[in-house]
């Protein structure tokens, strides 16, 4: 990063974001390369010393700890000092939450011990399709419809297993500062939902650096990573666990969805002490297209 005055680096960290934005490669400075080869080299040691470990612990024991020690690790790796605001609950929840950056995954996981509903192509990568299923995430093909009941008694048996689980509805990342529609088909499993099982609006919130962290327009999933792991020193992530509610107390996934989306909203706007802004990229999954500017 740029020196000089605070004003200076902030706008040069700006202009540097907006470029990645438009699909152009941050550039990163020595310091920021010594920074990032730390982080990965204490990420893959960590899996070395786990996995095995996790695997030991499942010759003798369901539900290892050591997914959750990981997430933990690696969220304090990447930079992210969590405040857990808020109480998760520990069993048959349906944790709904905002979504900012890959980050959430391993704080929202760490924090709470939760799988996760994810992109059945997430599913499909070298090493974190590995990782996501120690984690006993979810796989989900959203575009194929003739396997919507499956992936429903997927998510059924999760719950039913005494998991907690999580979806993030807006289907894709923002940047902090906006909240899309929720998509509400994974929900349909609450549509009745099962007996016991609660549903807790989870609030994720960056502060200032949620801009520099989002993975927002035509920016790589490589570039994005690069640009969070050469980050120069900590920033702080609330993760809020909202007030849980019976989803049983309203009628069908789309009015969950929407008591869901009100809170953390609400949550939101309190955090930032501003209203939300509109988001600026097209989010097919949720049919979102940004406001046209007014001339």
């Amino acid at each position: 990063m740029a020196s000089g005055s605070p004003e200076n680096r902030a706008t040069t960290e700006a202009e540097l974001r907006e470029a990645a934005t438009r699909g152009e490669p941050t550039p990163i400075s020595v310091a920021g390369w010594l920074r990032l080869s730390l982080r990965v080299f204490l990420l893959v040691a960590a899996l070395v010393v786990l996995v095995p470990l996790h695997y030991l612990y499942r010759l003798f024991a369901y539900g290892s700890p050591f997914p959750k020690l990981f997430l933990r690790f690696a969220t304090a790796v990447c930079g992210a000092k969590v405040e857990r605001i808020g109480v998760p609950l520990r069993r048959d929840v349906f944790f709904i939450a905002n979504h900012v950056s890959w980050i959430d995954i391993l704080a929202l996981a760490g924090a709470s011990g939760t799988a996760f509903v994810a992109k059945a192509e997430l599913g499909e990568v070298p090493v974190v399709g590995w990782l996501s299923r120690l984690n006993r995430t979810v796989f989900v093909k959203r575009e194929n419809r003739l396997g919507v009941a499956e992936q429903i008694n997927s998510l059924r048996e999760a719950l039913a297993d005494n998991w907690s689980v999580a979806v993030f509805p807006e289907g894709t990342v923002t940047d902090g500062h906006s909240l899309l529609p929720f998509k509400t088909s994974m929900l349909t499993v609450l549509d009745p939902p099962p007996p016991g099982v609660y549903v807790q609006p989870v609030m994720l919130h960056y502060g200032a650096i949620a801009e520099w962290i989002g993975w927002v327009g035509d920016e790589s999933g490589l570039n994005n990573a690069k640009r969070v792991l050469a980050h120069k020193g900590r920033f702080t992530l609330q993760v809020h666990f909202l007030e849980p509610f019976s989803p049983g107390e309203f009628r069908g996934r789309k009015a969950i969805g929407t008591e869901a989306r009100r809170r953390i909203e609400e949550a939101l706007v309190a955090a930032l002490g501003k209203p939300l802004r509109d988001y600026r990229y097209s989010v097919d999954p949720v049919r979102y297209k940004p406001p046209t500017p007014v001339e």
